[in-house]
């Protein structure tokens, strides 16, 4: 098939309808919808203004409420289960069969981050008769060195998490609440036993629509594919499998310049008014930096494990996003009810004075949806202090 020619700027705007951030039609039904159409939201235990999977919910969809967030990923029945994709993710439970190619990669190398503990089939049994259950409940989760000192039965939770053997579909606060997969993955979707290639051959599909135009390396990263499961993914876009169609994007470097769409994307030009928002390191239209850098010509990196003293642009620094492009940053804070710019920086070329409306925009409709009602900007570029004082005022 010879592929479809697109510009940079007709890719990314494809992108960003495909990741709910043009156009209200990508923002229809609210927390669950979205969770569907990203295919896949990042989990990160840092909370500034809020934890990332709210947010990455908040970038879309405004000030929707946070307790319907949450009920969007954890709610009984099961809308949603814990598993690993791009990194640890809220995934939707319908998608529950197609991650058996890890399951079964798991258990083949009976090792991830530790051995596998001979406890492991007591710790099952435990849960099999007194689930649903929390670390707490078996034993705790540390034994009191550092975060990876993890004890005994912490191990074994984890790794019956990984095989399947249990499942997290809501939490407690910020803890995981583990039960048996056949007592909380719906029978249907548990009877289902896909091959290593029809999972991945799926995956990408939904990769690719939610990441809206893609390169190979693209998708391996949204899925973290090692070489064998690469090898299936290769022979998926090769043979038509996937349902993507091949693209070029000229402007891109040349090496990525050959990508992947839905065709359903293709077939309308993307309009309808942007969103004006921070981003969450973490979410799925920055994740990727390579990708980033290659889409928005954004260099995205999270600074929260670099050294203070080394830090460039903060702790957790927010990517702001006004008119479809990625115009500067925010590391964010809160002191009570006030929410704290500790340092704001915008990108080369971008006017201090076209920046500083959305700049403040995006600064009070985060700091109404923590409920802040205050704004205070500690560090900013010289030239951007008197444009968005006017603006913020």
């Amino acid at each position: 098939m010879t592929p479809i020619t697109l510009s940079a700027d007709e890719a990314r705007r494809i992108i960003l309808r495909a990741q709910g951030f043009l156009g209200a039609e990508a923002r229809r039904g609210g927390a669950p919808a979205t969770l569907r159409r990203l295919g896949a939201v990042q989990l990160d235990t840092i909370s500034v203004l809020a934890r990332s999977h709210e947010l990455v919910a908040y970038a879309r969809l405004g000030a929707v409420g946070r307790r319907k967030v949450e009920l969007a990923y954890w709610d009984a029945p099961a809308r949603a289960f814990e598993y690993w994709c791009h990194a640890a993710c809220v995934l939707p439970i319908e998608d529950w069969p197609l991650y058996a190619f890890r399951r079964r990669a798991f258990r083949t190398r009976r090792f991830r981050w530790h051995e596998v503990p001979p406890t492991v089939d007591k710790v099952l049994e435990q849960v099999r008769e007194n689930g649903p259950v929390t670390t707490a409940d078996i034993g705790g989760a540390k034994n009191g060195g550092p975060w990876w000192d993890w004890s005994d039965s912490k191990i074994a939770i984890e790794w019956l998490l990984d095989t399947g053997e249990v499942v997290c579909t809501r939490r407690v606060g910020w803890r995981r609440v583990y039960d048996l997969a056949e007592r909380a993955v719906p029978a249907h979707l548990l009877g289902e036993d896909p091959t290593d290639a029809e999972c991945v051959t799926r995956l990408a599909r939904i990769a690719g629509r939610a990441l809206g135009v893609a390169t190979r390396a693209d998708l391996v990263d949204f899925l973290r594919l090692g070489a064998a499961h690469s090898a299936l993914l290769d022979a998926a876009l090769r043979d038509g499998g996937t349902g993507l169609v091949p693209v070029h994007v000229s402007g891109w470097p040349d090496r990525s310049a050959t990508a992947w769409a839905d065709p359903a994307a293709l077939e309308t030009a993307p309009r309808g008014r942007h969103r004006t928002t921070l981003l969450s390191p973490f979410d799925s239209l920055i994740w990727d930096r390579a990708r980033t850098a290659r889409v928005f010509g954004f260099n995205h990196r999270l600074e929260a494990y670099v050294p203070k003293a080394k830090r460039v642009h903060g702790y957790f620094t927010m990517p702001l996003l006004a008119g479809g492009r990625l115009i500067g940053r925010v590391d964010p804070a809160r002191e009570g009810s006030t929410l704290v710019a500790r340092q704001i920086g915008l990108e080369p070329g971008i006017s201090p004075h076209k920046a500083a409306g959305p700049l403040a925009e995006a600064l009070h409709e985060a700091a109404d949806w923590v409920g802040c009602d205050s704004v205070r900007v500690e560090r900013a570029d010289p030239s951007l202090h008197e444009a968005l004082a006017a603006a913020m005022r």
